[in-house]
């Protein structure tokens, strides 16, 4: 039977309390009507930092998760998966915000032997969704089985259908934690000028989302990814149709 979560009437008896299985629609109940800064603050009452996944791309809009994070949990670990396909631009970036904001980088990779077979296949071309597989799904699936909750910084804004995520969904057998989910792009852009965070060297030059150096294109948005065809992400937030 599933447990029912009662909202506690303080943080210190909601820090005490231990809460087994989830029920995501009361959590969603609870944390919903909250501001992004108190979903997060909330967020560790409930999970321990060590069952909560961090992932970051280090693209245009990652340090607005990862300037939060500095602020409420600098311990938090923040996984980075190196496809080996990365603009040289975004490692530099990553290598910087790691300085500037004390971060905890774990870099995560594929098999030597499947990111090899993407190289010599050119797999990006012709099979984009096996390419995203090998070098970035598959790898971080370890790493998800170590944790209980994963957060995620996709707002609803970028794309249609990231638009009908609720703050927690289940995916799989771990929790997708988006705090971002409801909030506006003059939100976004607010924050990042408030606090004057870096932003990623390619921005300037016309990149608004910047994944692989080869399924990424200068446009506004997500529209310079995987530009003339119909993908759209690559399996991390949302599942693709399959591999192939």
């Amino acid at each position: 039977m599933k447990s029912v979560l009662k909202q506690p009437s303080t943080p210190s008896q909601l820090a005490s309390e231990s809460i087994g299985q989830f029920d995501l629609d009361h959590l969603n109940a609870i944390f919903t009507p909250l501001s992004f800064k108190e979903r997060l603050h909330l967020l560790y009452a409930y999970f321990d930092q060590s069952e909560v996944l961090v992932t970051s791309s280090f693209g245009t809009q990652s340090v607005f998760l990862l300037h939060l994070l500095h602020q409420l949990k600098p311990t938090q670990k923040v996984h980075f998966i190196d496809t080996g396909y990365h603009f040289p631009e975004t490692i530099a970036y990553k290598d910087s915000l790691e300085k500037s904001l004390q971060l905890h980088i774990v870099d995560v990779h594929p098999t030597p032997e499947q990111h090899q077979l993407s190289e010599n296949q050119a797999m990006w071309e012709n099979q984009p969704n096996r390419c995203c597989f090998y070098n970035k799904v598959k790898p971080l699936q370890g790493v998800k089985e170590g944790h209980r909750l994963w957060i995620s910084g996709v707002m609803g804004f970028q794309t249609p259908t990231r638009k009908g995520l609720r703050v927690f969904e289940q995916a799989e057998d771990i929790i997708k934690f988006h705090p971002f989910i409801d909030i506006d792009e003059g939100e976004l852009l607010f924050h990042l000028d408030r606090y004057k965070l870096p932003r990623h060297p390619l921005e300037a030059a016309g990149y608004g989302s910047i994944g692989c150096s080869h399924c990424t294109r200068k446009g506004d948005g997500r529209s310079g990814r995987w530009s003339n065809s119909d993908k759209t992400e690559c399996g991390l937030h949302l599942p693709m149709p399959d591999s192939k």
